[in-house]
C-alpha cells in the first residue's frame, strides 16, 4: 500500500476514534487520549486562588460530534456528599460541576452547562458578563458515575447547540472555564481563576485553540395542550409547533406557530401597588433559544430592549393575554459579524407586530453593536421605534467600560415623543483585594422603550461610585470563608434637576464555611422627592431614612435546609422615625433524597404606607400583610417529577390618613374619602412531569387562585384566610410536547 494511502487511513481511524467518546460517565484514558488535560483548579469560591482542597482533573477533547469535556472530582469518604436528586434547574446547594463555553471566545455570550453528582442537570446563557438566565435549555448529552473516591462527569456538547462564528485554518477559538462545587463547605475550585462575583466574568474565561467542527440540526416540536377551565365550564384545545433549522454554526433558524403561553409555568405570587412594572421571566422554548444576541441592558437591574413578555402580554384592546400567531427568528454570523433577526404577530384586530434587529462587531479588545426594534399597535394606531448602540472596551485585564445610547420615537395621533437615553458603566480591578465602579446613566422624559422592551422609569440622571473590597485570609475558627465588602455613594436627580435619592449604601456578602450564604445591607437616605407616586403628579417630598436588611441561605445539614429574609426600614411619610418590617423564613425538610416539602410564612408592616389614590391625593394605611408559601417536590426515577407549590397572599391597610401632595411637596391631610385597602392573592398549582426524551414532555397541571382587590375589610388576618378561597381561575389541563429531529 502506498506510503500516502497508509498516512491517509491512519488519519482516518485517528479521526473516528476522536469522535468516539462513549459518554457513561466512565473516565477511560484510551478514549480522552490526546484531550487537553487539566489540573489546576484554584479557589474561586472563596476567590483566594489558592489550589483546591481536593484534586480536580479534566478533560477536554474537540470531536466531530460535540465538544466533550471530562472532570474527575476526588472526594474521599471522610468529606460528606450529597445524593439529593435535583430536578432540571433547580439552583439548590448540592456537589456539581459547571461547563461554561464561549463559543466564539469574544465575551460577548456564554453557555453554563451544570451536572449534579447524581444526574440532575442545569444550562444557562451568560450576558453582560456574568448575568445567568436559567429560562434556555438546551440538548446535550452527560453521564454521572460514583466510586468511593469521587465521582465523574462526562458531557458532550454538540456544535449546533449555539451559534457561532465561521472557523479559520480548520481551528476555533473558544472560552471555556470549569468549576466544581463541594456543597458541605462551599467551596468552587475552577480553572482559570475567575469568579462571577467580579465585574469581569466571561473575559476572563480561558482561550483555547480547537480543532473546528460543523453539524447541521433540522427539530420540529409539536405540541397539544387540552384544558379544562371549571370556573367557566368549557374545555378548549390548543396546538402548534417550534421549528429548529441549524444547516451549521453560522446560520440558525427558528420558528413557532401559535407558541404555548408557559401555561405549565407558575409565577410567583407579587402584589405591587408601585407605578414600577414587575419583570416575569420567560420559559417559553421559541423566546429562549438563541435569544442571547439580542441581550441589550440598559445596565440597571432588568432593563432591556427586547424583553420577550411583551409578546402575547395583555391585549391592546383589553382583552386578556393576546394570542399568538406566529414567530421567527435567524441568527448568524459573517467573519466578526454576529447579527439577529426576530419577527413576531399576534392574532386579531388587535394583534401587535414585533420585530428586531441586532448587529455585533467583534474587534478584538472592543465590540460594537447596534438593536432596532419596532411594534406596531393598529388598535391604538400607534407605532414604536427604538435605536440603540452599545460599545465595550476592554483594553487591559483590570479595566473595561461598556457604554450605549438609546433613542426611542412614538407614533401615535396626539401622543407623538422622540426620547433619548445614555448608560456607562466603568470598572476597575486595583487588586486582587479592592476593585471600584463608576456608573451613569441619562434618560429623557420622553424615552419610551416598553412597547418591547423593560424600563422600569425614565426621566432620570444617575450616577455612583463603588469600592468593592474581598477578603478571603479568614482564621480557620471563624464561621465565614470569605467577606465581599461593597461601598456605594449614588447620587440621583430627576431631569428637571429634583434630587430623588442621596444614598450611602453598604454592603456584606459573606461565604460561611457551612456552604451558606448570607448577606448584610445598610442603606443610608438623606431627604428627597419621590416623584413617580402621583403618576405624573405633584412629587412627594421625603425625609430622611435609614434601611437594613439581612438574606440567609442555609443549605442541607442533615434533613434540614432554610433560607431566612429580613428588612427593617423606615416609611415615605416619617421616614426612620416609624419604622416598618418584612420577615420571610422558608424551611424545607428532606424526607428522602428525592423527596422534599416546604413550609414557610412571611409578615410584612408598614406603618404608613403611602398607596395612592388619584390626582395628588395618596392614602397613608397602617399596613400589613401575612403570606404562605408551601409545597412539595418530588424527584422519582430519571425522567418523572411531581411539584406541589401554594403561595397565599393576604393584606389589609387601615387608613390612618388620606393626604394631598401640594406643589412643594408637602403632604397635606385631606378628608378625601377612601376605600379600605383589602387584598387578596392564591396561587395553588399540582404539576406532574414526565420526560418522553430531551425537551420532549407530558404534563399534568392543575391550576387554582387569582388575584382580588376589591376587598372591602382592612383586616389582613381575615384576607389572608379569606384568599384560600379565592377561585378566579381554576383549570386543569394536560400538554404533550414531542421533539422530532431529522
Amino acid at each position: 500500500m502506498p506510503f500516502r494511502a497508509v498516512l491517509l487511513f491512519a488519519l482516518l481511524v485517528l479521526s473516528l476514534a476522536a469522535g468516539a467518546v462513549e459518554i457513561d460517565g466512565h473516565i477511560d484514558p484510551a478514549e480522552w487520549a490526546g484531550a487537553l488535560h487539566i489540573t489546576d483548579f484554584r479557589d474561586v469560591q472563596p476567590l483566594s486562588g489558592k489550589p483546591g482542597s481536593m484534586p480536580t482533573e479534566a478533560w477536554v477533547l474537540s470531536t466531530p460530534k460535540g465538544l466533550a469535556i471530562a472532570i474527575r472530582a476526588t472526594q474521599p469518604p471522610g468529606v460528606p456528599r450529597t445524593h439529593q436528586k435535583t430536578r432540571r434547574d433547580e439552583d439548590a446547594l448540592v456537589d456539581r460541576i459547571n461547563v461554561m463555553v464561549d463559543f466564539n471566545g469574544d465575551g460577548r455570550t456564554g453557555y453554563d452547562f451544570e451536572v449534579t453528582s447524581t444526574g440532575g442537570i442545569a444550562d444557562e446563557v451568560i450576558t453582560n458578563e456574568s448575568t445567568f438566565s436559567y429560562d434556555w435549555d438546551g440538548v446535550w448529552d452527560h453521564a454521572v458515575s460514583e466510586d468511593e473516591q469521587g465521582w465523574s462527569v462526562e458531557v458532550l456538547i454538540p456544535w449546533y447547540v449555539a451559534q457561532m462564528r465561521a472557523a479559520s485554518d480548520g481551528k476555533r477559538t473558544i472560552g471555556l472555564y470549569l468549576d466544581r462545587i463541594v456543597a458541605s463547605t462551599g467551596e468552587r475550585m475552577a480553572w482559570p481563576v475567575a469568579s462571577f462575583s467580579k465585574p469581569r466574568f466571561l473575559s476572563d474565561f480561558k482561550r483555547i485553540e480547537i480543532p473546528a467542527y460543523t453539524q447541521a440540526m433540522f427539530a420540529v416540536t409539536p405540541y397539544l395542550v387540552a384544558t379544562t377551565d371549571r370556573v367557566r365550564g368549557r374545555t378548549s384545545f390548543q396546538e402548534g409547533a417550534d421549528v429548529v433549522w441549524k444547516p451549521n454554526g453560522q446560520t440558525q433558524l427558528t420558528a413557532t406557530i401559535n407558541p404555548d403561553f408557559g401555561q405549565v409555568e407558575s409565577d410567583d405570587l407579587v402584589i405591587n401597588f408601585t407605578p414600577e412594572e414587575t419583570f416575569l421571566t420567560d420559559k417559553r422554548p421559541f423566546f429562549t433559544e438563541n435569544q442571547g444576541i439580542f441581550d441589550f441592558s440598559l445596565l440597571d437591574d432588568y432593563t432591556q430592549l427586547v424583553y420577550t413578555r411583551r409578546v402575547g402580554g395583555t391585549s391592546d384592546d383589553g382583552s386578556g393575554p393576546a394570542d399568538i400567531a406566529g414567530a421567527v427568528k435567524l441568527n448568524g454570523s459573517v467573519g466578526a459579524t454576529s447579527y439577529g433577526v426576530l419577527a413576531a404577530q399576534e392574532k386579531g384586530d388587535a394583534g401587535r407586530t414585533f420585530g428586531a434587529l441586532r448587529i455585533s462587531q467583534y474587534m478584538g479588545d472592543q465590540s460594537l453593536g447596534m438593536l432596532a426594534t419596532t411594534v406596531e399597535h393598529p388598535w391604538l394606531d400607534r407605532y414604536a421605534n427604538v435605536l440603540g448602540i452599545d460599545h465595550r472596551w476592554k483594553p487591559s485585564a483590570s479595566f473595561d467600560i461598556t457604554s450605549n445610547i438609546i433613542a426611542s420615537h412614538i407614533d401615535q395621533p396626539g401622543h407623538n415623543s422622540t426620547g433619548t437615553g445614555a448608560t456607562t458603566v466603568i470598572n476597575n480591578e486595583l487588586s486582587p483585594v479592592w476593585s471600584q465602579q463608576w456608573l451613569g446613566m441619562h434618560f429623557t422624559d420622553s424615552l419610551d422603550v416598553n412597547d418591547f422592551g423593560y424600563l422600569d422609569r425614565n426621566g432620570f440622571n444617575y450616577g455612583h461610585y463603588e469600592v468593592r473590597e474581598r477578603l478571603t485570609g479568614l482564621s480557620p475558627d471563624s464561621s465565614y470563608s470569605s467577606h465581599y465588602w461593597r461601598y456605594r455613594i449614588t447620587v440621583m436627580n430627576n431631569t428637571h434637576g429634583l434630587p430623588l435619592e442621596r444614598e450611602l449604601r453598604l454592603t456584606r456578602d459573606s461565604l460561611r464555611r457551612d456552604g451558606g450564604e448570607e448577606i448584610w445591607q445598610l442603606r443610608v437616605d438623606t431627604a428627597g422627592y419621590d416623584d413617580l407616586l402621583t403618576r405624573g403628579g405633584n412629587p412627594l417630598h421625603l425625609p430622611p431614612n435609614v434601611t437594613l436588611t439581612y438574606e440567609r441561605t442555609r443549605p442541607r445539614i442533615g434533613n434540614w435546609s432554610w433560607t431566612l429574609d429580613g428588612t427593617v426600614t423606615g416609611n415615605e411619610l416619617t421616614g426612620a422615625r416609624r419604622l416598618g418590617y418584612l420577615l420571610k423564613w422558608l424551611p424545607t425538610y428532606f424526607i428522602s433524597d428525592a423527596f422534599s416539602v416546604f413550609l414557610g410564612g412571611s409578615y410584612e408592616r408598614d406603618p404608613y404606607w403611602m398607596i395612592w389614590q388619584h390626582d395628588n391625593v395618596v392614602g397613608a394605611f397602617d399596613g400589613k400583610t401575612y403570606g404562605v408559601n408551601a409545597g412539595l417536590n418530588w424527584n422519582f426515577g430519571t425522567r418523572q417529577e411531581l411539584r406541589v407549590k401554594l403561595q397565599a397572599l393576604g393584606v389589609g391597610g387601615h387608613l390612618r390618613q388620606a393626604y394631598e401632595i401640594d406643589r412643594d411637596g408637602r403632604a397635606i391631610a385631606s378628608n378625601e374619602p377612601i376605600e379600605p385597602l383589602g387584598v387578596v392573592n392564591l396561587g395553588f398549582q399540582i404539576r406532574y412531569r414526565y420526560e418522553i426524551a430531551p425537551l420532549s414532555d407530558i404534563y399534568v397541571v392543575y391550576n387554582r387562585g387569582g388575584y382580588d382587590s376589591d376587598i372591602a375589610d382592612d383586616n389582613a388576618t381575615s384576607n389572608f384566610r379569606r384568599s384560600f378561597d379565592l377561585r378566579k381561575v381554576e383549570q386543569a389541563l394536560v400538554k404533550v410536547s414531542y421533539r422530532l429531529e431529522f
